[in-house]
C-alpha cells in the first residue's frame, strides 16, 4: 500500500531539532529533486523515525475521525498520507541499491522491521479498515468517476489482501511473518552482493586470454591494477566482466571457472550462503498464504495479477516452453558439431561452451561479430537513440541538467518536456558498476506523479540504473547488443513512470499488475535494432561514421539466432520460480536437490544453465517478483502484439497508434490492465507475433 515519494509534496512543519536534516526539509533544489549531495548516512535513521512518527499520526487522524467515512476523508486521505516517509524512502532505498555500503546495509536492517511494523499497523488497524470498508460498501452510490472507483476498490483490496479481515490471532502472526520476511529479503540481497564482490579471479599469463578482445583485456587490466595487481587481469562474476570471456576466450577452463563463479554465488556453505535463507523464506511464504486460505504462495500472489492463478501461468509457460526447448536442442546440435571440429576429443558441449561456439556460429552463418558492432554502440549515443524514439513517438524532449544534486558523480540528470515545453518529469541515469551497486539493471521512482488537492500536477522523478562497461583509458563505454536492449528496456519503464497522468499516487506510473508492468519496457526493445532507428544513434565512436547498411543487414538477419537458448534460459527460470511458489510445505526442502528435480521435470538440457539459480535469484527472493518471473514472457506476448500494431500501419512511428499507446502508458494503474490493452489494440494479443519474432514459426 505504501508507495514512493512524491515530487513537490506540501511543506511540512517539523521540529526545530530536525531542521539540520536535509531529508526532513522540503528540498530547496531545482524541480524539488532530493538534495542528494547534502544527505549523509547519519541523516537516514532520524529521518525514518520522524517520518514514521508523522505517518502514524496521519493514519490515526483518519482512523479516529468523528465524521462519517467518505471518499475524501478516508480513501483520498489515505492516498495522501505519508508524504514525508515517501520522500525519505525514495532517497534511501535508491541510494542503497545503487551506491550502498556496510553502514547503509546496517541502517536497512534497522529500518526494515520499523517499516514492516508501520505497514502492518495501518493494514491491521480495525478502526481504519471499518472506515475503508464503509466507503467500499457504498461505492456504487457515491457518483464516483472510474479512477475514483478504482482507488476505492484497490484500497479495499490492499487491506483485505494483507490481512484486515483476518481474526486477531492470525493478524498477530502475520505481523511476525512480514517482519521476518523483510529481514530475510535484505539478507539474501546482501549475501549476493558480498559473494559477487568477494569473488576475484586474477590471470597472470596473457596467453590464457587468447581470443579475448583488446577492449575486454584493457578493462580487466584496469580492474586488476585498481585492486593492487598491476600487470595482471581481474575477472569477477559481474556480467560486464565475465561475458566477454564466455563469448571469445579460447581457454575452456577459464570460461568454466568464471561461469561457475557466477552461477554458484550464495551456494558455498559460508557466511554468505543463501540456501537456509531460501528455506526460511519459503516456510514463511507458505504459512502466510495459508493464513489467507490459499494452498500455496503462488495463488495468493497471483490473485491480483492478469493471470489470476498458478494453473493459468503453468499452462502459459508450457505453451511456450516446448517450441523454445526444441529450438534450443537444434541449436545445441549445431554447436556440438563446431566443438567436435575444434577439439576432436569427444568432449560434450557444456554450458561454458555455449556462448563461445554460438559466437563462432554467428560469425560463420551471418558474418556478424559483436566486437565489430561495439564501436557503433557508444553509451551516450545509444541513450540519445532511445531518447529519439520517445521524441518521435510522443514528442518528448530531453535536456541535460548540470550542477544537479546527485549521490554519485557518475549520475546524470535530464529535464523531460513535451512538445509544448511543459514539464513531464526529471530523469536520472546511473549506468556503471561499483562495489556498492547490486547487479542488474532497473528503473525506480524517486518521486511519483500525482495531483494534489488544489489540482496541481506534481511531476515525477525517475531513475534508470545499469551495470554497463565503464570507459577505459583508451575507449568510451561501448555496449554489447544485450546492453543496448537493456538500456532501451529500462528506458521503457522510465517512460511509463514519466508519462503518468493519474490523480492518485497509489495508481500512478508503474503501479500496475506485475504481468503488465513489463509491457512498456519490452515494447521499447523492439525499436533498438530497427534500421531507421539504428541510423539515428549507431555512430562509430572514432570516425563518426553511421553504421553501414551491411552491418544493419547482418543484425537483422541474425535477429532470430540463438533464440532457443535465450528463451529456454529465461523460461526455465520462470518455471523454477513457479515450482518454488507452488509448494504447500517447505519441510525437508533441499534447495539444490529441488532445483535439480525442477530441471529434470521440465526436461532442461544439460548444455544450458537456468538463467538464475536459486541462491542468487534476486527477483524472487529479494525484489518482489516471486511467482512473477513469468511476467517477462507474458508481457512479451503483449509487446510483440503491440509492436505489430505499428508495423501493420507501415510506419514505426504512426502518430495515431503512438497516441493510443501513450494513452495506455499515461493511465498507470487507474484502469484494469486487460481493459487498457483491449482499448489500445481492439482485440486480444496474438501469441503468434512472439513465436514469429523468435523464429519458432514462419
Amino acid at each position: 500500500m505504501k508507495k514512493t515519494i512524491l515530487l513537490g509534496a506540501l511543506a511540512m512543519s517539523l521540529l526545530a531539532c530536525n531542521h539540520a536534516n536535509p531529508l526532513l526539509e522540503q528540498p530547496n533544489t531545482p524541480y524539488g529533486v532530493p538534495a542528494f549531495d547534502q544527505v549523509k548516512n547519519e541523516h537516514y535513521l532520524p529521518a525514518f523515525e520522524e517520518a514514521i512518527r508523522q505517518d502514524k499520526a496521519e493514519i490515526e487522524a483518519i482512523a479516529n475521525n468523528a465524521a462519517e467515512p467518505t471518499f475524501e476523508n478516508t480513501i483520498v486521505a489515505l492516498d495522501r498520507a505519508g508524504m514525508l516517509l515517501d520522500r525519505v524512502s525514495g532517497v534511501f532505498f535508491n541510494v542503497l541499491e545503487a551506491d550502498g555500503n556496510d553502514e547503509m546495509n546496517a541502517i536497512a536492517e534497522q529500518v526494515s522491521p520499523m517499516l514492516s511494523e508501520l505497514s502492518d499497523g495501518i493494514i491491521l488497524n480495525e478502526a481504519l479498515f471499518r472506515r475503508v470498508k464503509a466507503v467500499y460498501d457504498q461505492r456504487e452510490q457515491l457518483g464516483l468517476n472510474p479512477e475514483q472507483m478504482r482507488l476505492v476498490t484497490e484500497t479495499y483490496k490492499s487491506f483485505a489482501d494483507n490481512g484486515a479481515n483476518l481474526p486477531e490471532e492470525k493478524k498477530e502472526r502475520l505481523k511476525e511473518i512480514n517482519k521476518e520476511l523483510g529481514l530475510l529479503s535484505l539478507k539474501f540481497g546482501n549475501n549476493v552482493v558480498a559473494e559477487t564482490n568477494a569473488c576475484q579471479f586474477f590471470v597472470k599469463d596473457e596467453a590464457q586470454l587468447a581470443g579475448l578482445p583488446e577492449s575486454a583485456k584493457a578493462a580487466a587490466a584496469e580492474e586488476a591494477a585498481a585492486a593492487g595487481h598491476p600487470g595482471e587481469w581481474l575477472f569477477t562474476p559481474k556480467r560486464t566482466s565475465f561475458t566477454p570471456v564466455l563469448q571469445y576466450c579460447e581457454n575452456r577452463e577459464l570460461r568454466k571457472q568464471l561461469l561457475m563463479d557466477y552461477t554458484t554465488r550464495g551456494n558455498h556453505d559460508n557466511e554468505n550462503d543463501n540456501k537456509a535463507v531460501i528455506v526460511r523464506e519459503m516456510e514463511l511464504r507458505i504459512e502466510k498464504a495459508k493464513l489467507f486460505g490459499y494452498d500455496n504462495p503462488a495463488d495468493y500472489i497471483l490473485a491480483d495479477c492478469m493471470a489470476k492463478n498458478h494453473q493459468t501461468v503453468d499452462a502459459f509457460l508450457a505453451s511456450v516452453w516446448t517450441p523454445s526447448l526444441e529450438a534450443a536442442k537444434r541449436e545445441a546440435a549445431a554447436l556440438q558439431q563446431l566443438l567436435d571440429e575444434d577439439l576432436k576429443n569427444n568432449s560434450q558441449l557444456a554450458p561454458w561452451d555455449w556462448w563461445y561456439y554460438a559466437e563462432k556460429l554467428r560469425k560463420e552463418k551471418y558474418a556478424l561479430d559483436e566486437e565489430e558492432l561495439k564501436p557503433y554502440f557508444e553509451l551516450n549515443n545509444v541513450r540519445k537513440g532511445a531518447f529519439g524514439v520517445a521524441t518521435k513517438l510522443y514528442g518528448l524532449q530531453f535536456e541535460p541538467l548540470k550542477d544537479m544534486p546527485v549521490y554519485n558523480p557518475e549520475v546524470e540528470v535530464f529535464k523531460v518536456t513535451d512538445a509544448a515545453g511543459e514539464l513531464i518529469g526529471i530523469l536520472y541515469t546511473d549506468y556503471f558498476p561499483r562495489a556498492g551497486k547490486r547487479p542488474g539493471a532497473w528503473m525506480n521512482n524517486i518521486m511519483s506523479q500525482y495531483v494534489d488537492a488544489e489540482g496541481v500536477d506534481h511531476r515525477p522523478v525517475i531513475i534508470n540504473v545499469g551495470n554497463f562497461n565503464k570507459p577505459t583509458a583508451g575507449n568510451p563505454s561501448l555496449l554489447s547488443m544485450d546492453d543496448v536492449e537493456t538500456l532501451f528496456h529500462e528506458f521503457g519503464h522510465a517512460l511509463h513512470g514519466l508519462l503518468s497522468k493519474a490523480h492518485y499516487k497509489s495508481l500512478s506510473g508503474t503501479n500496475t499488475p506485475r504481468d503488465f508492468v513489463e509491457l512498456p519496457s519490452q515494447f521499447m526493445e523492439n525499436y533498438a535494432y530497427e534500421p531507421e532507428v539504428l541510423k539515428t544513434y549507431a555512430f562509430h565512436y572514432q570516425t563518426g561514421e553511421v553504421i553501414p547498411d551491411s552491418l544493419i543487414a547482418k543484425i537483422n538477419a541474425a535477429g532470430k539466432f540463438n533464440q532457443g537458448f535465450v528463451q529456454t534460459e529465461l523460461l526455465s527460470a520462470s518455471i523454477l520460480d513457479m515450482d518454488f511458489h507452488e509448494l504447500t510445505t517447505a519441510e525437508g526442502l533441499d534447495v539444490n536437490a529441488f532445483e535439480q528435480a525442477s530441471m529434470e521435470k521440465m526436461g532442461m538440457i544439460p548444455e544450458i544453465i537456468v538463467r538464475y539459480r536459486p541462491t542468487f535469484y534476486n527477483h524472487i527472493f529479494t525484489t518482489g517478483y516471486e511467482a512473477g518471473y513469468y511476467s517477462y514472457t507474458w508481457a512479451a506476448v503483449l509487446d510483440a502484439d503491440a509492436f505489430a500494431a505499428f508495423k501493420e500501419t507501415g510506419n514505426l512511428f504512426d502518430a495515431e497508434t503512438a497516441a493510443r499507446f501513450r494513452h495506455l502508458l499515461e493511465q498507470g494503474g487507474t484502469r484494469d490492465a486487460q481493459e487498457l490493452y483491449l482499448e489500445f489494440r481492439g482485440k486480444e494479443a496474438d501469441p503468434q507475433h512472439l513465436l514469429r519474432r523468435n523464429g519458432f514459426i514462419e
